[in-house]
């Protein structure tokens, strides 16, 4: 497959943050060090004095964190340092930001520093929604792991199916649409079972599933038949998925009013933008970031640009290489709308594999433009079809280990 955006790789400078004095060159500040924040930095950092605020020091993938799950890379793979991004001219704040003006344009952080911006760019990815799954929090992490934020811990969940006992269930809480990343849950799955198939072959998954349909769901299902036979089930909102409680203490799933104990159990809760797009008023009443088309600017506030998995788009999934290519655009609009470069055609591309088993993965891309409605359109897809042979499968394992090598690569240098 061959749509890959082009990735960019961007940023940092000292480890100690200090705003920089005046200067004629117009400032941008970006916040989030992913994909989209990160290629977004990186384009501009020749031109504008790019302030990138990202408090952590190692940027931790969550895209990918399924194959390590699975035992086919190490966590330490997932973990990206920003040393080799010293010389790349973008000043890096080690700090978290907490407000928004957006009629001073001026960015708070944590301190009190505060930075004035001509544009921001909002890359920080997503939040889960408070109280939106009855019976659990963030603070029931350690009992029941979620996994699906920057800086997660899936090693919790490959450490809990290990522990579980023989014969016993696993259970995924799959959340609702729209969701970063939409066939992720069901890699996790894949790779879960892959696990016990392993260690704990008598062992159980259960999928509790909210939506009635789910990303490349005949390609998952295919592929279980094939490879996990007998071992996962799914329960969906016709068997009352859409009605849930967790219960930590008792490591019950409640579907519907019916108990369901489970061993181990990975909850994916509902999802919404992050934190600091709520704080800057780019989020409407569906918890995104609406923005147009072109440049991902927000709708909603000017001089505001929204990258990556907070944004609402249109047809564009969620995904690492989508933000990517939104970083792209943002960066292109910005450099234009600040006459420092031509005006570029808004051409977006997403690729994603999801992995089913040890050399078996399938993928889906697609090229989106905008559409009539100001929102992306897709203008080319493609995707795996059921029943393809061993040696496309072992194609896309290879391109996956390919693409997130590559990426990472041009990301954190």
């Amino acid at each position: 497959m061959g749509l890959l955006p082009a990735a960019g790789a961007a940023l940092f400078a000292p480890a100690v943050f200090a705003p920089a004095l005046a200067q004629a060159r117009p400032k941008v500040v970006v916040i989030g060090g992913g994909p989209g924040g990160a290629i977004a930095a990186r384009r501009m950092a020749s031109l504008c004095d790019v302030t990138l605020v990202e408090p952590n020091p190692v940027y931790r993938s969550c895209f990918f964190s399924n194959l390590a799950i699975g035992g086919f890379l190490p966590f330490e793979a997932l973990a990206h340092g920003y040393e080799g991004v010293r010389a790349t001219g973008v000043t890096l704040a080690p700090l978290r930001a907490l407000g928004v003006d957006p009629a001073a344009r001026t960015v708070t952080l944590e301190g009190g520093v505060t930075l004035p911006y001509d544009r921001l760019v909002l890359a920080p990815g997503i939040a889960y929604r408070d109280e939106a799954l009855p019976g659990w929090s963030p603070a029931d992490e350690a009992v029941i792991p979620s996994a699906y934020v920057t800086g997660g811990d899936p090693r919790a969940i490959r450490d809990q199916v290990l522990a579980m006992p023989e014969g016993g269930t696993w259970c995924l809480v799959a959340p609702p649409d729209p969701s970063r990343c939409p066939p992720a849950p069901y890699e996790r799955v894949s790779m879960v079972a892959h696990l016990l198939k392993t260690h704990n072959p008598s062992a159980k998954i259960l999928i509790v599933d909210p939506k009635p349909r789910y990303a490349s769901q005949a390609l998952f299902e295919e592929g279980w038949q094939a490879h996990y036979t007998g071992m996962i089930d799914r329960l969906g909102p016709d068997f009352g998925a859409d009605n849930i409680e967790i219960r930590p203490g008792e490591m019950q799933v409640i579907v519907d009013g019916a108990p369901e104990d489970v061993d181990a159990c990975n909850v994916i809760p509902p999802q919404r933008a992050a934190d600091i797009c709520v704080a800057a008023g780019v989020t409407d009443d569906t918890g995104w970031a609406p923005v147009e088309a072109t440049g991902m600017a927000s709708t909603l506030q000017p001089d505001i640009h929204v990258v990556g998995d907070a944004a609402s788009t249109g047809a564009i999934p969620k995904a690492a290489s989508a933000a990517a290519s939104e970083g792209e655009a943002a960066a292109a609009a910005i450099l234009h709308a600040l006459d420092l470069a031509p005006e570029r055609a808004a051409l977006y591309r997403s690729a994603c594999w999801s992995s089913i088993a040890a050399q078996d993965a399938v993928a889906e891309e697609g090229a989106y433009a905008p559409g009539p409605d100001g929102r992306l359109a897709a203008v080319e897809h493609a995707i795996s079809q059921t029943g393809e042979d061993p040696r496309t499968r072992r194609a896309n394992w290879d391109d996956a280990f390919a693409w997130y090598a590559d990426l990472t690569a041009e990301v954190f240098g």
